[in-house]
């Protein structure tokens, strides 16, 4: 077992382009955490500085209370599986995950049962012989994990490993990571990808990172439930979270807010007196709106629908009453509506409120 703690961890490349700063993150061994973020936001280097491929050049990372900066990858107790799959094309499978082993001089003994421990974790027993040109995406895939996998490593770095894998493929091979975690409770296992279905189901927890740092730490739920700024609030979810521009009318613990548009927002975020009058963001997600019978806190005319089987997506016309075009997610089928005026009401339990377009007004 491994645990990382990063102190003030920053990345500056040519002295002047900073990409990351002050990042503070304690990992727990055994935990599988998941880094997520915009393009560009620097997930991926991240990862690669707790691998040694790229220098740290502030602050500090220790694995297991060791400062590890300036020791080398191979020494670091990582294995890192990435993007692509990276196969030795005249090596048959067995060979390509047991090559790091021969490299490191095991015996033949250790490499066979290595080897067949990961052939049977990851269900690859049956391609052992064959070469990587006559397996499926996802095998190859499975198999860059194997060779990760043999070398027994303390943490496993994971740099989007599905994204080259086709929609079916990617839900097979999520489920197959799922199952090693659950295979290796004692190993650290470090993952970063865009997509938030595997952020949302594989986590312990996530870490968002935007602005060259880290915009909030917890576990998925908690991201989706309470999330601490516009910004996770906005990219955890899709669609992504509608913002309401308002101002509060109404205090106390059910807060009243009156919205640009025109409706009435109620939320179960308490406020005081001293807040009445105050500019907030009303945040609603897609899936929390629901068709209003009478008061309707929004109301617009309905632009699009997009019906996906399951779920109904009403997209509504842009308005000065809506920060961007305002998006429902209804449960079923939903026929018809595409031009009519439709008027949408929410849970005042579900309804978030954003102070100065940075955080929740209030906990």
């Amino acid at each position: 077992m491994a645990d990382l703690k990063l102190s003030d961890v920053g990345k500056t490349y040519g002295g002047t382009v900073e990409v990351l700063k002050h990042i503070d993150l304690d990992i727990e061994a055994g935990e599988l955490i998941v880094f997520v973020g915009p393009s560009g936001c620097g997930k991926s280097t991240l990862l690669r500085m707790i691998a040694g491929l790229e220098k740290i050049t502030a602050g500090t990372l220790e694995i297991d209370g060791q400062k590890v900066n300036d020791v080398p990858p191979a020494q670091r107790g990582i294995a890192m599986v990435f993007q692509s799959y990276a196969l030795y094309p005249h090596m048959t499978v067995r060979d390509n995950m047991a090559f790091a082993l021969q490299i490191a001089k095991k015996s033949k003994e250790e490499i066979t049962a290595s080897v067949e421990r990961a052939a049977k974790m990851l269900q690859l027993e049956p391609y052992l012989y064959r070469l990587p040109k006559a397996l499926s995406g996802g095998q190859r895939q499975r198999v860059a994990i194997g060779r990760a996998i043999v070398r027994d490593p303390k943490v496993y770095l994971f740099d989007e490993p599905l994204s080259n894998l086709d929609a079916a493929l990617r839900v097979a091979t999520r489920i197959e990571i799922a199952q090693l975690k659950e295979a290796m409770p004692d190993r650290t296992m470090i993952y970063v990808t865009h997509d938030q279905v595997e952020a949302m189901t594989l986590a312990d927890r996530i870490v968002v990172l935007a602005n060259k740092g880290i915009a909030q730490v917890g576990a998925p739920l908690e991201l989706y439930e309470t999330p601490k700024s516009e910004f996770v609030a906005q990219f955890i979810g899709s669609p992504a979270m509608n913002l309401l521009p308002g101002e509060i009318t109404g205090t106390g613990t059910r807060t009243k807010v009156k919205l640009a548009g025109g409706g009435t927002a109620a939320s179960d975020v308490p406020s005081t007196e001293a807040d009445l009058g105050l500019k907030v963001n009303v945040g609603i997600r897609p899936e929390d709106f629901t068709i209003a019978k009478q008061a309707a806190l929004y109301r617009g005319k309905v632009e699009m629908t997009e019906a996906l089987g399951e779920v109904t997506l009403l997209h509504f016309a842009a308005d000065e009453g809506a920060k961007e075009p305002v998006i429902a997610k209804l449960p079923g089928i939903h026929k018809g509506l595409r031009g009519d005026e439709v008027g949408l009401a929410a849970d005042p339990s579900k309804v978030h409120l954003f102070a100065e377009g940075t955080s929740l007004l209030y906990r």
